[in-house]
């Protein structure tokens, strides 16, 4: 019985700060499950690599690979096929995001443009744009523009289609009440679809982000003299393999940076999520 009005009787502020601790500690154990794979996995190559359990000559130790990734740094070299590859990246991404948002959220907001253009987004999307690397080098040539382009058509088609889905899920009570009070277009456009669908839009661009990532690599792989997917094939193609895990571990550091960076900004414009 005492211990029950004990209960009863305990501090809220107590209580908050209990509670805040255990969130405090769960979040704490969460974060070393995180860094606990990666860190494992390391360990392990390590060890199998310097024991010759796995042949080191296709296996290098990742400590080997970190010291390549350094001299390579100081060299110089590494910073010229960074730079032109992120700059690829950045510049498909953009080309391929913005018109598939706008595009997508007009056909979430109007049915017959919708049914207009669905088929030939369901027809292209199938397609790889690898596939249609020769085409777009018949167009736009062998340069910069050609990548850029097969990057962005890469992007474009699931960001399009998560935005429209996004449109397409809002509930339908907003849009009625809306066009009740008279909202025009505009209004529908940037008030009600634009943050309606950025849930979902969100995670299209996220899709997004990983494969322009694969993109860059496979086209710089065929028809380019730079970048880290150039880097990747002729460190292979001279059997250089710790310069070509140099390059891999590159394409994984900016997948996960530009994902964390993603996520940030999900927190912010989606405090609710």
């Amino acid at each position: 019985m005492n211990k029950l009005i004990g209960n009863v009787e305990r501090d809220p502020v107590a209580v908050e700060q209990e509670e805040w601790k255990k969130r405090q500690r769960r979040n704490r154990f969460k974060q070393v499950l995180t860094i606990s794979s990666p860190i494992l996995i390391l360990v392990l190559w390590e060890f199998l690599s310097r024991t010759g359990l796995v042949d080191a000559r296709f296996f290098p130790a990742p400590t080997e690979i970190i010291g390549t990734l350094f001299t390579m740094a100081t060299e110089g070299e590494l910073f010229s096929h960074i730079g032109i590859s992120l700059f690829r990246i950045f510049a498909g991404f953009i080309l391929g995001v913005i018109p598939a948002i706008v595009l997508g959220l007009l056909m979430g907001l109007y049915s017959p443009l919708r049914h207009f253009l669905s088929p030939l987004v369901m027809a292209l999307m199938p397609i790889p744009t690898l596939a249609l690397l020769p085409i777009i080098l018949m167009i736009f040539g062998i340069g910069e523009v050609s990548k850029i382009v097969t990057i962005a058509g890469s992007v474009f088609f699931p960001v399009i289609i998560n935005t429209v889905a996004g449109v397409i899920n809002i509930d339908r009570t907003y849009l009625d009440v809306a066009k009740n009070y008279g909202a025009n277009s505009k209004d529908f456009f940037f008030k009600i679809a634009l943050p309606g669908s950025l849930p979902v839009m969100i995670e299209g661009i996220q899709m997004g982000q990983a494969i322009a990532l694969l993109t860059i690599v496979a086209a710089e792989m065929m028809g380019a003299n730079s970048g880290i997917g150039y880097l990747i094939w002729t460190s292979y193609s001279a059997f250089l393999l710790n310069e070509m895990y140099v390059g891999l571990v590159l394409i994984s550091f900016f997948g996960y940076m530009f994902s964390l960076i993603l996520r940030g900004i999900q927190k912010k414009l989606l405090p609710w999520k």
